[in-house]
């Protein structure tokens, strides 16, 4: 995504009317400080950004604010004036709203009967459905969305839930609205859309919180920004801070490396392999002819052990179908996944972990984790089975490898009885990763391995990856950050339409390559045809075109 211009600022006004101002906050659970004596104000009119690491404190503080949780300590100010927020009615009642990154949103209701849910209007005693739905189409006109009041929620793409979540603020008279995250889930083209919202609320006198990771997006929307380190509030700069600097607020180093891949024995400048290990090396990972009716056609392509296979495309290419059909979690009709010359069972997960696949899903806490399990509970999920003899679990083995596991992989928590729940979400994904490294995985597939997470973690993650390779492992790696892909894979593979539109080496690998092949038709290997069409690039918003 090209960089949205920025909004003019300051806002008329903004520098003036303070909406709200935290002072000295502070929050401890058992065994953790979570906030301690962070500062905060946000202005009428402007989009503050919070920043800071996972785990940093940025989703207690926002929690303080919504009503979930109670400071120990400190001060909460609207409009100069003292308050409390003990619950949700509070912060209602005070024009605050927050916009969670799993929305709160009923299924199976109507938007219209989400955006006024327990707020409905009556008439004679009766839901005024009229007058609700008229009301909920203005809200919804507001946010510049063309969804129908009465389409049910479920029917609805995340973009679409996102706005619905807007127009239910807005229907709360909010003039502080707290977005965690909001673009994390979107295409390019999603995000835009977003922005403008954004800056139409900021032009209406809204406040605007704006939690990020992506440090690209903080001068293209912001105002300013105060960044968390530790749960202490570390600075507070202008968005047109540069990124290197925010980075260094961040985790209180510089990071000078952003996609350090260590490619062993390839000349960086040309990207070609000037060693024998990987090129002559027997594929660790072999897919041949992989088809799914309507989903994906005659994918084929290998992994060598010590290499990152990146793969890019549109969204809805088939790169997750794909990936989950190598992995056996979906079926496929025709082709083969070899490990090591041997064929797995089609739609085996269990065969396919016995031979040393793992797979890290996209959607970490829905498809990765037992959420209200502890930390060594979800990094023995796969070894379970081989932990157990006569029926009994080696727990004091198990204990052992979750704390040696936990402790390689620096994971942030309280004890190994932490809930993961209660993780960051770049801990989530060590964990998820976690029980992979336990099972000695051999082959492993990352799916958005570092959406939602911040910088410091990503490079955390990059360097698992090294290491991984370094020990002869093989990594698939599928990511919407297309910076990411080129820098930290050996060999990018294009997917366009449910096939395998090219490959490139690393040294080929451009964003524009990349682009050139994500838009194409690609001919089947049948066809007469051998130059694939390039049409202009389709609605389909391209994912990968956004730099973190």
């Amino acid at each position: 995504m090209s960089r949205p211009d920025k909004s003019p600022s300051p806002r008329s006004g903004s520098g003036t009317a303070e909406l709200l101002r935290i002072e000295g906050i502070r929050k401890t659970f058992p065994g953790v400080v979570a906030l301690d004596g962070v500062d905060f104000k946000l202005r009428r009119g402007e989009v503050h950004v919070l920043l800071g690491e996972n785990g940093a404190g940025k989703s207690t503080l926002i929690k303080m604010l919504s009503g979930a949780y109670r400071p120990d300590a400190g001060r909460i100010l609207v409009d100069g004036r003292e308050t409390r927020i003990h619950e949700a009615q509070d912060a209602e009642r005070l024009g605050i709203a927050t916009i969670y990154q799993e929305f709160n949103l009923v299924p199976d209701l109507t938007v219209a009967e989400n955006i006024f849910l327990g707020r409905q209007p009556r008439r004679f005693g009766l839901i005024d459905r009229k007058t609700m739905e008229a009301d909920a189409a203005e809200l919804l006109a507001r946010v510049g969305v063309n969804v129908s009041p009465r389409a049910r929620v479920r029917e609805l793409g995340i973009a679409r839930l996102q706005m619905v979540e807007i127009a239910k603020a807005l229907s709360l008279n909010a003039r502080v609205l707290i977005m965690d995250e909001p673009t994390a889930v979107l295409t390019s083209e999603e995000v835009d859309k977003l922005f403008a919202i954004v800056r139409r609320l900021r032009e209406d006198g809204v406040g605007i919180v704006f939690i990020t990771h992506h440090l690209e997006e903080i001068a293209a929307l912001g105002d300013r920004v105060t960044v968390i380190r530790d749960g202490k509030s570390v600075g507070q700069v202008p968005a047109t801070t540069p990124e290197d600097e925010l980075v260094r607020l961040m985790v209180g180093r510089s990071i000078e490396q952003q996609y350090p891949r260590e490619r062993a024995g390839t000349d960086t400048s040309t990207g070609t392999d000037t060693s024998t290990s990987t090129s002559t090396s027997t594929a660790l990972l072999s897919v041949e002819g992989l088809t799914r009716d309507g989903v994906f056609q005659d994918v084929s392509f290998e992994v060598r052990a010590g290499e990152v296979v990146g793969i890019a495309g549109l969204v809805g290419a088939g790169r997750t179908e794909v990936v989950r059909a190598v992995f056996g979690a979906d079926p496929y009709d025709k082709g083969s996944v070899k490990v090591s010359g041997t064929a797995l069972p089609r739609h085996d997960v269990v065969a396919a972990m016995a031979a040393g696949v793992g797979l890290v899903p996209e959607d970490r806490k829905g498809q990765g984790l037992l959420l209200d399990a502890s930390v060594a509970e979800n990094l023995g999920l796969v070894t379970l089975r081989s932990a157990t003899r006569g029926g009994l679990v080696d727990l004091k083995g198990q204990q052992a490898a979750a704390a040696r596991i936990a402790e390689q992989l620096g994971v942030r928590m309280a004890g190994l009885g932490q809930h993961v729940r209660t993780l960051s979400g770049g801990n989530q994904q060590k964990v998820v990763i976690g029980k992979w490294l336990l099972a000695d995985t051999r082959i492993l597939i990352l799916d958005e391995p570092t959406r939602g997470i911040d910088v410091g973690a990503k490079v955390e993650i990059y360097q698992l990856i090294n290491e991984l390779t370094a020990a002869g492992a093989a990594v698939v790696m599928i990511s919407s950050d297309l910076p990411e892909v080129l820098g930290m894979s050996d060999r990018v593979l294009v997917m366009a339409q449910g096939r395998i539109a090219g490959e490139l080496a690393a040294g080929e690998a451009t964003q524009d390559a990349v682009m050139a092949l994500a838009v194409s038709t690609p001919t089947p290997p049948d066809s007469p045809n051998t130059t694939p069409d390039s049409p202009e690039t389709p609605d389909t918003a391209v994912e990968g075109s956004r730099g973190h």
